[in-house]
């Protein structure tokens, strides 16, 4: 879809946007996920050349910033915040003194915000000022996010390190009589906090992009246009930047948090298994002298005294069954089990 927005709303759509000259008051073409015919129109209204989506997704610096005489070309990946699971999708801008295009493949809600404010007539009045409009939206956003993920882990990091299993499964803070829960249960908590901490990385990873691009794009533009920005949009630029650098710290924290509740639960599943291994251990240790003994006294010896014994068959059961309760005593007093 293609359409020239104005301070005061909408000014064009569709096949209407490719009058020539444009209407002066048009400053924003709009081309969200543009067809081969939209974005021929677009070309043919503004006389500047509308990149596809492959180019916008082209990860050399050079191939994001750059500038044709005075257009910039500008393109970072850019999340969608209206998904539980964050898509991560290219945005290209192509800024000049009089217009700005906008290409996009995905909705995103700054760009409803900039919208709504330009049909109530509170919208940028240039280019530029949309420009900047929409960058502190998409910030203001990741802020949002970031804010959110940083909650998310506070209480998976609660979770972590609490850990015990009710009855429907979820992880609860310890209690007395935590090793009376099934081993099924425990697997299955323990999943689902290494599921949940995993989706809060991908998320981290995802906005991080986003971050990195608008870091990039932000102090390029400030330095290349110089010339025809005015004091306070040279000041914005710079309050977007020290946004941006401040979120990139932020995230940057995040990740580690990730990082570090990753491998605590990593660490509970290695003493689950230690656990499962020690079981093991004991009951075969355990199961040994029984054996033994049996093996001894079912041996086919001509002469063997117990055999003649009136009491030798409770006497065998008696040392095969003090054979297996010695080392499970001693096993217990140590707190093996």
């Amino acid at each position: 879809m293609i359409t020239l927005h104005g301070p005061e709303g909408v000014v064009a759509e569709g096949q209407a946007c490719a009058a020539r000259p444009l209407p002066a008051h048009g400053t924003w073409l709009d081309l969200d996920d543009p067809s081969e015919t939209e974005t021929a129109l677009a070309e043919a209204a503004t006389g500047l050349s509308v990149p596809s989506r492959a180019a916008l997704s082209e990860v050399q610096n050079s191939r994001r910033l750059n500038r044709r005489r005075d257009a910039f070309y500008l393109s970072t990946p850019m999340v969608s915040f209206r998904d539980d699971d964050l898509t991560l999708r290219p945005l290209g801008f192509v800024l000049t003194p009089e217009r700005l295009l906008t290409i996009r493949f995905q909705p995103l809600a700054a760009f409803d915000t900039v919208k709504a404010r330009q049909a109530e007539r509170d919208g940028p009045a240039s280019s530029v000022e949309t420009f900047l409009a929409l960058n502190e939206e998409l910030i203001d956003r990741m802020a949002d996010t970031l804010e959110t993920t940083s909650d998310e882990l506070d209480s998976l990091s609660t979770r972590v390190f609490t850990f015990d299993v009710s009855a429907n499964g979820k992880a609860r803070p310890d209690a007395a009589g935590s090793r009376n829960f099934a081993p099924k249960r425990r697997d299955l908590a323990l999943r689902r906090l290494l599921r949940a901490i995993g989706r809060r990385g991908k998320a981290l990873a995802k906005l991080r992009a986003s971050l990195l691009g608008l870091g990039r794009i932000l102090p390029y533009v400030a330095g290349e246009a110089e010339g025809w920005l005015k004091p306070e949009e040279k000041a914005r630029f710079e309050s977007l930047r020290l946004d941006v650098t401040s979120l990139d710290e932020f995230e940057t924290r995040l990740s580690e948090t990730v990082q570090f509740l990753l491998d605590a639960t990593l660490g509970l599943i290695n003493m689950e298994q230690n656990n499962t291994f020690r079981v093991l251990t004991v009951v075969s240790v355990i199961g040994i002298p029984p054996t033994l003994m049996a093996s001894v006294y079912g041996m086919n010896f001509k002469h063997m005294p117990e055999l003649d014994w009136a009491w030798g068959y409770p006497y065998g059961l008696a040392v095969i069954a003090a054979s297996a309760l010695v080392p499970a005593v001693y096993f217990k007093l140590k707190g093996w089990f």
